[in-house]
């Protein structure tokens, strides 16, 4: 069994490295185990295919060196909160027993962001409850309980206030390396496809400035936000910084 350390879920390939993706390139550094889990294949998606975005979430998960990738291949624009998805996501949770789930943003543009970040919150909690009972379909005997020690919500399109900022400076070229080879989904002057809100020359450089931003609030040069969904707490004042 693999073990993570965190596990890092968002509803569509992109998620994960666009929103905290610099993060997840500073905890692998340090030694941390990480994982990515996509809810859907993002076959709604205006450009490219779900098969140009399993290819290109294999490449950005090679670039960042996680530890797993997985797909539930739950239905884009159209999965919802309900005991069927939760019960197949409890299982990914016991399966890897992640002390921290980082997740999609509380309130956003796109509708599965909002579904996406209720759904894993929910089944983050029933996961600790011993009397849903789990098993995968490749294993016998059932699975043990397992509550991820925090969860917390990236953000993404919406400018929200976050509650911290984790210090990524250092680590945003990793981080648009991963992003941009989700080669299909972002400006390329010589790209025939339609024009979304993300292929645009000033959502590319967003991603510049929005670390740039967030750095400037801690007084860092990069930084990368994050809602809680309980205080954050710490054991003595010096640990802030």
């Amino acid at each position: 069994m693999i073990k993570l350390d965190i596990l890092a879920i968002g509803a569509h390939p992109d998620d994960v490295e666009l929103s905290c993706g610099a993060t997840i390139a500073k905890e692998i550094d340090n030694g941390k185990k990480v994982g990515i889990i996509d809810l859907t294949r993002g076959e709604l998606g205006t450009r490219g295919t779900a098969e140009t975005r399993d290819k290109e979430a294999e490449n950005a998960a090679d670039i960042l060196g996680i530890t797993l990738r997985i797909n539930m291949e739950f239905s884009d624009g159209f999965f919802i909160n309900d005991k069927k998805h939760q019960i197949e996501l409890i299982k990914m949770i016991r399966k890897y027993q992640p002390d921290i789930v980082l997740c999609n943003a509380i309130d956003d543009r796109h509708i599965d962001h909002g579904k996406g970040s209720q759904l894993v919150s929910d089944v983050c909690f029933l996961s600790g409850l011993i009397k849903i009972n789990t098993k995968l379909d490749n294993e016998d005997g059932w699975q043990d309980p397992w509550r991820p020690k925090n969860v917390y919500h990236y953000i993404q399109w919406k400018n929200l206030e976050p509650d911290f900022v984790v210090d990524v400076s250092g680590y945003l070229e990793k981080k648009l390396e991963t992003v941009f080879a989700y080669e299909s989904q972002f400006h390329k002057q010589e790209s025939n496809e339609p024009v979304t809100p993300i292929s645009t020359v000033n959502f590319r450089d967003s991603i510049t400035y929005r670390a740039q931003d967030m750095g400037r609030l801690i007084g860092t040069e990069h930084g990368e936000g994050f809602t809680a969904e309980r205080f954050v707490a710490v054991k003595s004042l010096f640990d802030l910084i």
